[in-house]
């Protein structure tokens, strides 16, 4: 039988890029993605490879949430929670960050993640595993980042915690690192991120964490190759 995963945030980027990667080996997935036309785009190219469901939808929304989990059916192998958002851009010092934008920031980065996976254990096997994706703006303090920083290190102590509360299965924070994505660029509005790795570059770790035998924890992509 098909492994199954849930990819969120799946039709561009580092979404995009697992989920062809998972497609390629037949995995069954469920993906999601705000927009529609992207989302509706990427399904398609992935059909051709394996069974594709493709729900539009924010994760800051229960019903979506209740959605995905449900689409994905008795047994889920993997949960990859890939969406995010940056906040707003440029990004604001911490003396000048409206509350309420942050909120939403908290909601989708940290919080939509946890209510994900409380969703998704009950169909969670032994050996299944749990990616939340991070960032190094979780444990490093860079000007005008702490907004993001705070959902992101939030996100990785809800993970540090599961997995010592969940020791039957694989919870992973990954950090793949600077990236040429459209939430990098937004970072830097104005600036050539052109000399960025691609996502792909990150997707070999990626699948080390959701087929290999690594423990819990944290892991950047280079750690993941230094090992491999």
């Amino acid at each position: 039988m098909a492994s199954t995963a849930i990819i969120t945030g799946a039709s561009r980027g580092l979404g995009l890029a697992l989920a062809r990667a998972l497609a390629a080996r037949q995995w069954r997935l469920v993906i999601d993605a705000r927009g529609a036309d992207a989302l509706e785009a990427a399904r398609r190219e992935l059909a051709a490879h394996a069974d594709v469901t493709a729900l539009v939808g924010d994760v800051a929304d229960e019903r979506h949430r209740r959605a995905l989990v449900t689409a994905a059916g008795e047994r889920i192998d993997a949960l990859v929670n890939n969406a995010s958002i940056l906040g707003p851009s440029p990004q604001p010092t911490l003396d000048a960050y409206p509350l309420d934008v942050l909120e939403d920031v908290l909601k989708v980065n940290a919080l939509a993640p946890l209510r994900l996976i409380q969703l998704a254990l009950p169909a969670m096997p032994d050996g299944a595993r749990i990616v939340n994706v991070t960032s190094d703006a979780a444990v490093e303090a860079y000007e005008g980042w702490g907004g993001y920083g705070a959902s992101k290190a939030a996100l990785e102590q809800l993970t540090n915690v599961l997995g010592a509360e969940r020791p039957n299965l694989g919870v992973y924070a990954f950090d793949p690192g600077d990236m040429n994505t459209a939430l990098h660029q937004a970072a830097f509005p104005g600036e050539d991120i052109s000399d960025r790795p691609p996502p792909e570059d990150s997707v070999p770790a990626l699948l080390s964490l959701l087929t290999g035998d690594l423990p819990s924890g944290r892991y950047g992509d280079a750690d993941i190759k230094v090992g491999a």
